[in-house]
């Protein structure tokens, strides 16, 4: 029996912006900005019918990858699916080679787009620049997925895709700003270098984490994808796009049990944060919110 694919197609407009950096200015990262239209039709695992148009130049710098993702037809909530995602260059050929970077091809961030789940993970290159990975999705409503790589001689860059989950909404959860809070057995307090968050200022965030059972500084931190932490960062948005994305690095030197990030916020708004550390082998996904005025 064939097997039948909803095929999604994603077109990239893609612009250069900063992204985040252990260094106090940022680097330059070449980030898509997408436009998308939803193509549903049967197709069958051997003749993928998709719909693409080259992107635009803007800046000085010319970007040439684009993405496009794949995900089944029916989509239940909490259970695992296939995802394909596949980069090619402007004219719709697969880009086949790509640089390793924070230990991977390929970095894939999924959030729901009321910020409420979030999920990084690292899709497997299967060959012609398709990557293969499974998710799973919560509840019923829409995702953003944010697909950070490395073309062989290109910058890094993040394409933003998106797709749909059928079903009822459930409304979020009011924005909690609490600034710690324990995580299984990590206790995490997040501290500002600024009282009041501006928009294009800089900031710097400290990530302290402690021992649940008796609040000392934890010493058993371990280096996660190459670095002392990972922090990414989501505009609230009714539909998120690059803009809204920040993904920032650990820096070097901190007290023990400390973890912080150099970053800045390119608008007001609210913002929410989700922190990644290793601890003795077990990931902590710390999250909070903050406001930027």
């Amino acid at each position: 029996m064939k097997r039948f694919l909803n095929a999604i197609a994603i077109t990239t407009t893609l612009v250069l912006a900063q992204s985040c950096s252990s260094l106090p200015k940022a680097e330059e990262k070449a980030i898509s900005v997408t436009t998308h239209q939803h193509e549903e039709h049967s197709i069958s695992e051997n003749h993928h019918k998709e719909h693409s148009t080259s992107s635009t130049v803007h800046g000085e710098k010319k970007v040439l990858s684009q993405a496009k993702l794949k995900v089944p037809s029916n989509i239940t909530p909490n259970q695992s699916i296939p995802l394909l995602i596949d980069v090619q260059n402007l004219e719709g050929k697969e880009i086949t080679k790509f640089d390793t970077f924070q230990e991977k091809l390929m970095h894939l961030i999924i959030v729901s787009d009321d910020l409420q789940f979030f999920s990084h993970l690292h899709p497997i290159y299967k060959d012609n620049g398709q990557f293969a990975v499974e998710a799973s999705f919560p509840k019923a409503g829409g995702y953003t997925f944010f697909s950070d790589y490395k073309p062989t001689g290109q910058t890094e860059q993040i394409s933003v895709l998106k797709t749909q989950v059928p079903g009822i909404s459930i409304a979020a959860p009011e924005i909690d700003l609490n600034r710690s809070k324990t995580f299984n057995d990590t206790k995490v307090n997040l501290a500002l270098s600024e009282s009041t968050v501006k928009a294009g200022q800089e900031v710097t965030l400290m990530f302290k984490l402690q021992d649940a059972s008796n609040n000392q500084p934890l010493t058993d931190l371990q280096s996660y994808l190459g670095e002392k932490g990972h922090l990414v960062i989501l505009r609230q948005s009714s539909s998120l796009t690059a803009a809204d994305y920040i993904h920032a690095h650990a820096l070097n030197k901190t007290p023990t049990g400390q973890v912080h990030f150099i970053t800045s916020f390119p608008q007001a708004g609210k913002y929410k944060l989700w922190g990644q550390f290793n601890r003795n082998g077990k990931i902590i996904t710390a999250d909070f919110w903050i406001n930027v005025v």
